[in-house]
């Protein structure tokens, strides 16, 4: 019975064993994670000046942002940006790793 299954021509041979597909994905993970934090934390500082700054400055901020709502607009700035510049990366680094020959790639 055909199975509906494509195969690259590197599987087909063999090359590339499990625990190098694994390493590689680990290390693309950790490439977004980084990369993730590292925009979370400049989206947090970016978020921060001009929301604080805005509560002190504008009477209207000053009356509806009370200081949950400044933790919350800065938090969700951070997560957001986190999560969209992690899941970026990963496939951009997945997108670079799939065209890769496997068969000298270190674990």
């Amino acid at each position: 019975m055909a199975r509906n299954v494509s195969h690259s021509h590197l599987e087909i041979n063999g090359l590339v064993s499990v625990d190098q597909k694994l390493a590689l994905a680990k290390r693309c993970g950790h490439e977004g994670v980084v990369a993730g934090a590292k925009a979370a934390v400049l989206a947090t500082f970016a978020s921060a000046v001009p929301t604080l700054a805005s509560v002190r400055m504008l009477p209207w901020a000053r009356a509806h942002l009370n200081p949950t709502a400044q933790a919350l607009i800065i938090s969700t700035v951070a997560g957001s940006t986190y999560f969209i510049v992690a899941d970026k990366t990963v496939l951009a680094t997945a997108r670079r790793n799939s065209f890769k020959d496997f068969s000298n790639v270190q674990t």
